[in-house]
């Protein structure tokens, strides 16, 4: 599905599409080269919608977050090629080389909560992967466990699969690559987010490979508040549900009696109100800053 959420109009490039989150253009000039802008709007998405209330600055955020995560994990390709942007999206845009995607997601498990936690007090599995009996929400694992997922259309949801199912869509190769890639990212990332008092206890990358020299590539965003779940370690308490500095504050309002929405149904979400949308930027740039030690401006 192809958003059209009123995204800018940049001269020198065609809008080519619109995905939750992020806006896609390629030169005018040259439509059919190795490149693409790619643009991070204040959008905010949650239970497979685009709420109508953005998050200021949310887009400027998590790109310079994923700039500076791409520049910790050297060593692994990524798609970034410049941030000369065109003035109107600057600081919320990347000039990224083109990958072919592959058509999964890859998920790194540091901590049990979320799905997996869900499929875990069923099954004591998860992703089918056996766990210890015995674990909590936000129990540690060690070491961190890799979950895969098959990407589903926008507006549909993702689908957890076992890393056997993942073999058959991408082989056995690039399963083994993508895993052992994922699991190094999540073992740095999480190193160095302790050292600032901050939990990593899952994140999501995607991988695609290089035409031009085909190498598997870290795309798409790195380490964000929106595709990780960051907690503060001085709070963390295993047995419950860790305050968190992603959208997880958004979902427990949209799901809460004051937004008198039901989830269930085909109805949008409501708006979001003042406080909320501030309290939502505040957790990102909180996040931002303990991360990277810079101030947001």
């Amino acid at each position: 599905m192809n958003f059209e959420p009123g995204h800018p109009e940049l001269p020198g490039w065609t809008h080519v599409y619109s995905g939750k989150v992020r806006d896609l253009y390629v030169p005018e000039a040259d439509a059919d080269g190795d490149t693409v802008l790619v643009v991070a709007s204040d959008r905010i998405s949650a239970y497979d919608h685009v709420l109508a209330t953005p998050i200021p600055d949310k887009g400027r955020i998590l790109t310079q977050l994923s700039l500076w995560w791409f520049e910790q994990l050297g060593g692994i390709d990524n798609h970034v090629v410049s941030t000369d942007v065109p003035e109107a999206v600057a600081g919320r845009a990347m000039v990224c080389r083109k990958l072919d995607m592959f058509p999964v997601e890859c998920i790194a498990r540091g901590y049990l909560t979320g799905s997996g936690l869900a499929e875990y007090r069923v099954s004591g599995t998860v992703c089918e992967l056996p766990l210890p009996g015995g674990l909590v929400d936000g129990s540690r694992l060690e070491p961190a466990i890799f979950t895969p997922s098959a990407k589903a259309e926008v507006g549909e949801h993702d689908e957890n699969i076992t890393y056997d199912d993942m073999t058959a869509i991408v082989g056995d190769d690039i399963a083994a690559k993508l895993r052992d890639t994922t699991l190094a990212i999540y073992r740095r990332a999480e190193e160095i987010a302790r050292s600032r008092g901050i939990i990593l206890a899952d994140t999501k990358v995607e991988f695609g490979t290089d035409p031009v020299t085909g190498a598997i590539t870290l795309g798409d965003e790195v380490l964000t508040p929106d595709s990780s779940r960051f907690w503060d370690a001085a709070t963390y308490e295993p047995g419950k549900a860790q305050p968190s500095f992603d959208k997880q504050f958004v979902r427990d309002w949209l799901t809460s009696d004051a937004s008198g929405w039901d989830k269930a149904s085909d109805t949008p979400p409501p708006a979001l109100p003042e406080d909320i949308v501030a309290k939502t930027r505040a957790r990102y740039v909180e996040a931002y800053e303990r991360l990277t030690g810079r101030q947001f401006d």
